[in-house]
């Protein structure tokens, strides 16, 4: 199905790809102008009102970045997609802050090109190339799961309002990178992407790679680090559609969630009309290991949350139950919690070629004695952030859950053993399934 008729303005000096792009989305039902400098973009801008406007940012006579600025200050809803070869995570996030839809890179991806400008329009929701279908591939296995997952109420899905930008440094990789924050429409899913606008990994529990102190997915080519404190505060705030581009890793930010619940909320959370339903459990459900690591669910009222954490002095014994009342709770409650480690620990992961990342202002740092490097939020701050991980791990499962979870000295792996035996007892479908629910119910071609 081709697109509807939408206006597409492209700048860019190099005549090969400005005509190739012109050709692409010509052959897609888009009409499409072009221009090569500045004056003429402002001048058309006013005079065709575009749909979308599609910038380079390396222009001989005027930067990219300036000519968005005075297209923005004319034209506030302007829909500006920029476009370089020599981008950065840090020129995505001036340009997004500055008013910009989307960032991609050089070499255009056809799928991601076409996918961009879908959204851009407000048509990502229409028939489209291999990479829409993906796109949706997560919002699939929640429709799918509507006939599967029994007892729950359904609450509405959401996403934010507005696209927001966050940078700072990969805990374990010590690659300066961000986050940029898109809305998706409903059923689409949250994913992780690349700045390139193409592949996407689903925050989904098939997708996860690793568990070694943080939570990795992976899909195809794509691979995003140290997921849980953005999910965390994702799942707590109820958003669940949601394209999230980044480098690699998400930043640690200062080791908590708080940064994203501000991000969040300057955003603005935006209530949509799907639905979202619930996992109730209805049975106990347990994970043990070969120590004193045990995670088990059971039903309850309301999503809580029960651990216990043993560790030598200074830590000692903490224990805390968090009720999930909303965003607030979590805001307040756990969010502040942040990520700790042990002295004697740090040489051994730095062999590893983990933490490369890690600061005296991103971590509880802990010797034989004390908190050496700051004082602490709360005084049972550990054991919160172990909450919050397992909050952040959790929203893999792509539902919200009724139910409590108890947990002893568990840690990610222990989560996600315990949300895949969640998901087969209730039969959640997996990305496969959904992938082929998706197929039978879309018309022939």
């Amino acid at each position: 199905m081709q697109a509807a008729q939408r206006t597409v303005l492209v700048v860019d000096d190099e005549d090969v790809i400005r005509e190739t792009v012109r050709e692409i989305l010509a052959d897609e039902g888009y009409r499409v102008i072009a221009a090569t400098e500045g004056a003429e973009v402002l001048q058309l801008v006013a005079q065709e009102a575009p749909d979308v406007i599609l910038l380079d940012i390396w222009m001989p006579e005027m930067d990219g970045i300036v000519l968005l600025k005075q297209i923005k200050s004319v034209h506030p809803d302007a829909r500006v997609i920029m476009i370089s070869g020599h981008g950065s995570i840090h020129t995505a996030v001036t340009a997004t802050k500055l008013g910009a839809f989307d960032f991609i890179e050089k070499p255009l991806s056809l799928d991601g090109l076409l996918a961009t400008i879908k959204r851009a329009c407000g048509d990502a929701r229409r028939e489209g190339p291999a990479a829409e279908a993906r796109l949706r591939l997560h919002g699939a296995a929640a429709r799918s799961s509507r006939t599967v997952v029994a007892g729950g109420g359904d609450v509405r899905q959401k996403t934010l309002k507005k696209s927001v930008v966050a940078c700072g440094l990969g805990l374990h990789s010590g690659v300066s990178t961000g986050v940029i924050l898109h809305p998706l429409p409903e059923d689409s899913g949250i994913h992780f992407g690349g700045i390139s606008g193409d592949a996407t990994v689903p925050a989904h529990l098939d997708c996860v790679r690793s568990t070694d102190f943080a939570t990795s997915l992976r899909r195809g080519g794509v691979v995003v680090g140290t997921v849980e404190h953005l999910l965390a505060a994702l799942h707590a705030y109820g958003i669940t559609n949601l394209l999230i581009k980044m480098y690699g890793e998400i930043p640690i930010m200062d080791g908590s969630a708080i940064e994203f619940c501000r991000l969040i909320e300057e955003a603005g959370v935006e209530e949509q009309e799907g639905a979202c339903p619930e996992i109730v459990i209805d049975r106990t459900l347990r994970v043990s290991g070969d120590g004193p690591e045990e995670i088990v669910i059971e039903p309850a009222e309301v999503f809580t949350v029960h651990y216990h954490l043993r560790y030598p002095s200074p830590v000692g014994s903490q224990e805390y139950i968090y009720v999930h009342r909303g965003a607030e709770s979590f805001r307040d409650q756990l969010a502040p919690a942040r990520t700790f480690g042990f002295l004697r620990d740090f040489e051994k992961l730095e062999r590893m070629g983990l933490i490369k990342g890690g600061r005296l202002g991103n971590c509880i740092l802990v010797d034989e004695e004390r908190v050496i490097n700051t004082v602490l939020r709360f005084d049972d701050e550990f054991v919160r952030h172990k909450i919050l991980d397992i909050v952040g791990d959790f929203s893999l499962i792509g539902r919200p859950i009724r139910g409590r979870v108890i947990a002893r000295m568990t840690g990610h792996t222990d989560n996600i053993a315990l949300l895949r035996r969640v998901a087969e007892t209730y039969h959640v479908p997996s990305l496969e399934t959904a992938a082929r629910v998706q197929a039978a119910a879309e018309p022939a071609p």
